[in-house]
């Protein structure tokens, strides 16, 4: 549970959900995702330490930049939990049960 732990932390604050829904349009780097804020980038640059520490995203040097992507997996094993939670098999959403 601790990793869900940190991915619910993660999740809880509306400036971090808004970085991941940024992210769905594929990588961006540090900057480019400065740029959809008004606030500081140390601030942002917290924000994306909490996203890559609950794994929701994933990060790899490009020349200066760093580059930052959705890590699907964990929003994968997430629902996993809420479907079991709710009772329902994994495949079941699948089958339209």
């Amino acid at each position: 549970m601790p990793l869900y732990n940190e991915t619910f932390k993660a999740l809880s604050d509306k400036t971090r959900r808004q970085i991941l829904r940024d992210l769905r349009s594929g990588e961006m780097s540090a900057g480019e995702i400065a740029d959809h804020f008004d606030m500081t980038k140390p601030s942002i640059s917290h924000h994306l330490s909490i996203l890559k520490q609950a794994d929701l995203i994933s990060d790899r040097r490009q020349g200066q930049n760093i580059m930052y992507s959705l890590n699907t997996s964990v929003f994968e094993d997430v629902m996993g939990w809420f479907m079991e939670f709710l009772g329902k098999a994994p495949n079941d959403i699948t089958k339209g049960e």
